[in-house]
C-alpha cells in the first residue's frame, strides 16, 4: 500500500511537470474553491469568536433590567418605551433583599462629560456610576494601579478607575495616572488605577477603553440619578444552577411587586437576556456560512471537471502501460487505487495552494482588522477531506475505465 501511495504520489508530479499549462489551469479551480471554503470559514469564524467574546463581556447568565427592549424588531415601538420609568438604585437592592434567584445585582447609569488633567482635556468621555458588584458580573483586568474598594463605594469617596485610551491621552503613559485628579463636571476624583487595554468591542456595550468609573454614592453627589431620562439599568445574574428562564420569572414578580403594579396592569420594565443576543449572532453568521459554501460549491464543481479531464488524459496517455502492468500481475483494484491516489493527490495540491492564499489573505486582514484572523485546525483538516473526496469523486469514473482495461488490448494500443 505504501508503494502504491508512492508511486500514485510520483505520478501526480510527474503529471503537473509534463503538462504545466493544462495541470495548472485545472487546479487553479480547486484552489479558488478551497480559497472561498477556507477564506469565509475562517474570517466569519474569528469574526463570530469576536463577537461572541464582546457579547460575554457583557455578562453571562445575566438579565438586563431597562425600560427598554433590546433586540431587532422591525417595528420598534420606542413611544410605548420612552415614557417608562428607568430603574432607580432602590430597586437594585429591593431585588437583591427579595430575590431568592439572584446571585449579583448591580446599578448602572452612565453619562458623558469632557475629562481633563491640567491642560490636557478629552471630550465625551463616559462616565460609569457603578455598585460594589459590578466587578463581579464583569471582567475587569487593572493595568496599572487597583479597583475601587469596597470602603470607598461605602463612604462614597472621590476615587476612580479610567480606561487605557483616557490614561494614555491625559499622561503620555498610562502607568503615570495613577495618584493623579481628574476633573470633569467642576469636581475631581483620585484615579486609583487603569484598566487593561480591551479593543474595539463590536456588540457595543461598555467601552472600558475610555472610560471613567466612578461608584454610586459619588457619582450621585454630583449628578441627577432619578430623572426619567438618565441611562439607568440594573444587571442581574442568577447563580450557577439557575436557568435563564426561572431567573426572569422570578425578577418579573419581584419587579412589579417594587412598583406596585396591579394584576390588570403590563410590565413597565423590561427583562433583557443577553444569551439572545449569542443566538441571533450564531444564525446570521451559519447563513453567511452557507452563502461562502455555495460560492466555493461553483468553483470546486469547475475543479473537479478540470481534474477529471486530467484523468481521462492521463488513462489514455497510460494505456499501454496499464496493459503491461495488467500482464505482470497487477490486480485491477490497484490500477484503480493508483489513479483515485493520483486524482487526490492533485486535489490536495490544489488545496494546498488555496490554503496558502488564504494565509496570505489572513495576514492582510489581520493587519487591518481589529482582530486576528485565525486558521483555526479542524478548518485545516476540512480543506484536506474536502481535498481527497472530491479527488476520489473527479477520479473514480477514469479509474475505473483503466481498471477494466483489458490487457492485451492495452498493450496494442498506441
Amino acid at each position: 500500500m505504501l508503494s502504491i501511495f508512492w508511486n500514485s504520489f510520483k505520478m501526480s508530479v510527474q503529471e503537473l511537470n509534463n503538462n504545466k499549462l493544462r495541470s495548472s489551469l485545472s487546479l487553479i479551480g480547486i484552489a479558488f474553491g478551497i480559497f472561498c471554503i477556507i477564506g469565509v470559514l475562517a474570517t466569519v469564524g474569528s469574526l463570530e469568536n469576536k463577537v461572541q467574546t464582546d457579547i460575554k463581556s457583557l455578562g453571562s447568565n445575566t438579565i438586563y433590567i431597562d425600560k427598554w427592549v433590546y433586540g431587532g424588531e422591525s417595528d420598534y415601538p420606542w413611544w410605548k418605551y420612552v415614557n417608562r420609568p428607568v430603574p432607580k438604585y432602590g430597586e437594585a437592592k429591593f431585588i437583591k433583599e427579595r430575590s431568592t434567584l439572584a446571585k449579583n445585582v448591580c446599578y448602572f447609569n452612565q453619562t458623558n462629560s469632557n475629562v481633563s488633567f491640567e491642560n490636557n482635556q478629552i471630550n465625551n468621555v463616559g462616565i460609569y456610576c457603578v455598585t460594589e458588584e459590578f466587578a463581579e458580573m464583569q471582567t475587569i483586568e487593572m493595568g496599572y494601579g487597583r479597583y475601587i474598594n469596597g470602603t470607598e463605594f461605602i463612604r462614597g469617596n472621590a476615587i476612580c478607575v479610567i480606561g487605557y485610551e483616557i490614561a494614555e491621552q491625559l499622561f503620555g503613559k498610562a502607568e503615570r495616572a495613577v495618584d493623579k485628579t481628574v476633573t470633569f463636571d467642576g469636581k475631581r476624583a483620585v484615579i486609583a488605577g487603569v484598566i487593561k487595554k480591551q479593543g474595539q468591542n463590536f456588540v457595543g456595550g461598555f467601552d472600558y477603553d475610555h472610560c471613567v468609573i466612578l461608584s454610586y454614592r459619588y457619582y450621585a453627589s454630583i449628578y441627577d440619578v432619578n430623572g426619567n431620562f438618565t441611562n439607568a439599568f440594573i444587571m442581574v445574574n442568577g447563580h450557577d444552577n439557575i436557568s435563564t428562564a426561572a431567573l426572569i420569572d422570578n425578577l418579573e414578580g419581584v419587579m412589579r411587586q417594587t412598583r406596585r403594579l396591579s394584576p390588570t396592569q403590563e410590565d413597565n420594565f423590561a427583562l433583557n437576556d443577553i444569551n439572545v443576543f449569542s443566538q441571533q449572532v450564531s444564525g446570521f453568521f451559519g447563513s453567511v456560512n452557507i452563502g461562502g459554501w455555495a460560492i466555493a460549491g461553483l468553483s470546486l464543481i469547475v475543479g473537479a471537471f478540470g481534474v477529471a479531464n486530467i484523468m481521462f488524459v492521463t488513462v489514455r496517455e497510460r494505456t499501454s502501460q496499464i496493459g503491461l502492468k495488467k500482464a505482470i500481475g497487477a490486480k485491477s483494484r490497484t490500477i484503480l487505487t493508483e489513479f483515485l491516489l493520483e486524482s487526490a493527490f492533485l486535489c490536495v495540491i490544489g488545496g494546498l495552494m488555496g490554503l496558502l492564499m488564504v494565509w496570505l489573505l489572513a495576514l492582510g486582514l489581520s493587519a487591518v482588522l481589529p482582530f486576528p484572523i485565525v486558521i483555526a485546525p479542524n478548518i485545516i483538516i476540512l480543506a484536506f477531506s474536502i481535498c481527497v473526496i472530491l479527488g476520489i469523486l473527479s477520479g473514480i469514473i477514469p479509474a475505473s475505465i483503466a481498471a477494466r482495461m483489458n490487457p492485451v488490448v492495452a498493450i496494442r494500443s498506441k
